[in-house]
């Protein structure tokens, strides 16, 4: 099966998933260092896509204003 491409959409329900996970009264201690790696590298993903989105519009603007 091949491997899903990450979006933003599916990286802030997997972010949202880890939370839940971390609050919940089950919490898994040997998973809670690899779960908080995934969470920065999610974070990271997140920023970097809307960083790269926001300069995408600005361009666009900036285009219709000439």
């Amino acid at each position: 099966m091949a491997k899903k491409e990450l979006t933003y959409s599916l990286a802030l329900a997997e972010l949202k998933s880890i939370l839940a996970r971390l609050e919940g009264q089950d919490v898994d201690i040997d998973q809670i260092a690899s779960d908080v790696k995934r969470s920065a590298e999610l974070v990271k993903y997140c920023k970097e896509k809307l960083k790269n989105t926001e300069n995408e519009v600005d361009a666009i603007l900036k285009d219709m204003k000439e």
